[in-house]
């Protein structure tokens, strides 16, 4: 995976959603013209390395960044065990709108259009929030996503959508290209040659990296 580098800008921030509170890395570079918050999949966190690595790109193109953590500490050690928090959607869902709401108070980022950047099932808890938040979300992005798990309210998305798949990652291939159908958003599926899930391959997630940001770049600024 290509080597992350440390911006200064990057600050540890406490996201309160009800009584629960959560861990983030906010980044806002110099004039940013918009934000994108990361839902992180299942068995990962704010740490995810992929997720950091588009998050940098995304700073250098000018759109600050929220990577956070969707469980607390006690419930990640809970999940290590059962594995049921990471695929519980509504719950994941719930705590992706309170940083929303969160983003929309804070003075800093309250003025900046949002975009959501989902993987894996963090891409359900994304689609589902946006129809939460249709007014304030407007765009999203799923890399390696399983919006099926978003069951019916894949017909109220009207945020524009990108789903990016790899290209031998073919059952999650087949449920995007489903999903896609439900879509009345506009909406464009792009499956990245020789990529598996993980997008390990060379090249791989730098190409979702410069995808996502065209996305972001064409509807949020």
């Amino acid at each position: 995976m290509p080597a992350l580098q440390k911006h200064n800008n990057d600050s540890l921030v406490s996201i309160k959603v009800g009584s629960v509170p959560l861990t983030g890395h906010l980044a806002i570079p110099t004039r940013p013209q918009g934000i994108v918050l990361f839902v992180h999949g299942s068995g990962s966190s704010r740490r995810s390395p992929r997720n950091r690595y588009v998050a940098q790109t995304l700073q250098e193109d000018g759109l600050a960044t929220l990577l956070f953590d969707l469980l607390t500490l006690e419930e990640e050690r809970i999940d290590q065990q059962t594995r049921h928090l990471r695929f519980d959607i509504g719950l994941l869902t719930n705590r992706l709108i309170g940083a929303t709401d969160w983003i929309l108070q804070n003075p800093a980022t309250r003025q900046l259009p949002i975009g959501y950047f989902g993987a894996s099932t963090g891409s359900a808890a994304a689609l589902m929030a946006a129809v939460a938040r249709p007014d304030d979300v407007r765009a999203i992005v799923s890399r390696g996503g399983r919006p099926d798990l978003a069951g019916a309210v894949l017909t109220r998305i009207n945020a524009p959508t990108l789903l990016i798949v790899g290209g031998h990652d073919v059952p999650v291939i087949t449920l995007n290209q489903k999903a896609c159908q439900y879509i009345p958003a506009e909406k464009h599926l792009e499956i990245v040659p020789g990529a598996t899930h993980l997008f390990e391959e060379a090249g791989a997630l730098e190409q979702v990296a410069t995808l996502a940001s065209q996305w972001f770049q064409k509807y949020l600024i």
